[in-house]
Parts: C-alpha cells; sequence; structure tokens
C-alpha cells in the first residue's frame, strides 16, 4: 500500500482550493454584476421591470442551490448539449449570488432616509437623478458590510460544486480521502483551510458594520 504523508495531502488539498478560491471569485463578481443588473429592475419605477427582477430573485432564493446545479448541469444535456462541471458550477453559482446580493442591495437602499428622497424632489431631480446622484452613494456605503459577509456564504456555496463534479476543495477532500484511507486527517485539513478563507471575511464584514453602525446615514 502506497503511504501517504501529511504534506502529500496538504499539498493535493492546497492545490484544489485554487479552484474554490477561483470559483468563489468569479461568481461573486459576476454575480455582483449581474446582481446590480437586478437591482436596478427590482427598483425601477416601471411595475413590469419590478415584477420581472422579483421572480427572478424569489426563484433563485427559494430553490436550494443544489437543485440549480443539477438544472444548470444537466438541463441543457436533455438537449444534447455537453456542459463542463466548471461551466455549470460558474452560472449557478453566479445567478444564486446575484439573487441574494441584489435583495441584500435593495434593503440598503430602502434604508436610506426617506428625507434624502423628499430632498432631491425639492431640487426637481427626475427618479433616475435621485437614484443616481442621492440615493445610490448612500446605499453602497450601507451595502459594503453585509455585501462583505455574503462573500462567505459564496465560499461555502463552492461545496455544493462538487455534486456534479466540479474538482473544488470539497471533492478533492474525498479523493484524497479514498486514496489515502484518512478521512479524520483529510477532512480537518479541509475544514481548517475553509476557516483560513471564510474566517478573514467574516472578520472584516464585522468590523465593516461597527464602521458603518458609528457613521449614520443622511447625516
Amino acid at each position: 500500500m502506497i503511504q501517504f504523508t501529511l504534506w502529500d495531502i496538504a499539498r493535493n488539498l492546497l492545490l484544489a482550493t485554487r479552484w474554490t478560491l477561483l470559483l468563489s471569485l468569479v461568481s461573486f463578481i459576476c454575480g455582483g454584476l449581474v446582481g446590480l443588473a437586478l437591482l436596478m429592475l427590482r427598483i425601477s419605477a416601471a411595475w413590469t421591470a419590478r415584477m420581472v427582477a422579483r421572480c427572478i430573485i424569489e426563484f433563485f432564493q427559494g430553490t436550494p442551490l443544489l437543485m440549480q446545479l443539477f438544472i444548470a448541469f444537466f438541463g441543457l444535456g436533455l438537449f444534447g448539449i455537453d456542459v463542463p462541471a466548471w461551466l455549470a458550477a460558474g452560472v449557478a453559482l453566479t445567478l444564486w449570488t446575484a439573487a441574494f446580493l441584489a435583495e441584500i442591495w435593495r434593503g440598503c437602499v430602502e434604508a436610506v432616509p426617506k428625507g434624502q428622497w423628499e430632498a432631491g424632489k425639492s431640487l426637481a431631480l427626475t427618479y433616475s437623478q435621485q437614484m443616481r446622484l442621492i440615493i445610490l452613494p448612500q446605499a453602497l456605503r450601507i451595502a459594503i458590510a453585509p455585501t462583505a459577509g455574503f462573500s462567505v456564504q459564496v465560499v461555502k456555496g463552492t461545496a455544493l460544486t462538487s455534486i456534479i463534479g466540479f474538482v473544488e476543495l470539497s471533492k478533492a477532500g474525498t479523493i484524497v480521502t479514498n486514496a489515502t484511507y484518512q478521512p479524520f486527517t483529510v477532512y480537518g485539513l479541509v475544514a481548517l483551510l475553509y476557516f483560513v478563507i471564510c474566517y478573514p471575511l467574516s472578520r472584516t464584514a464585522k468590523y465593516l458594520e461597527r464602521r458603518m453602525a458609528a457613521a449614520p446615514v443622511g447625516h
């Protein structure tokens, strides 16, 4: 039987961690862009646009991420289209991230004091001008902390992509365990690596939350 050292195990897990980080980064950035578009629809003055955005958001928030991964991976296969695991994982996580970020940001927009809207109206600004010049800059400051906090959920969400064959940290842990027969050691290192990634993000979010709370919006 081949003997695996602790370094052999750690090295293979670290190699897979690169894909966890890359998938998290791509999903968060692309999800942020799609989420911004959904936010614009969600807070639009047009009722139809708001309803379309609401339906999209509620679908991705109201269904398990695991099911969304299955649809992205196997759904197009029904039409004879071969979808790589990395592409399905990226698309599903991007849309899932976008739905949650859009709602987080909508809450931040609604957190801006009503007096700011009234000030915009008193200056005879249109709805779009009020959003662009007054509301969104203030909402952006409020959104920094919860957005940073949600990035932890994105990192954790990448673990589910192992179910469709994407080899990230969680999947690599299973593969290494099957080769080494050392589940406690392997999954202990997997947990440690997730902690090393997520803990700084969590602490940053809490720090930003305290900073934002110390400077009320609209003052």
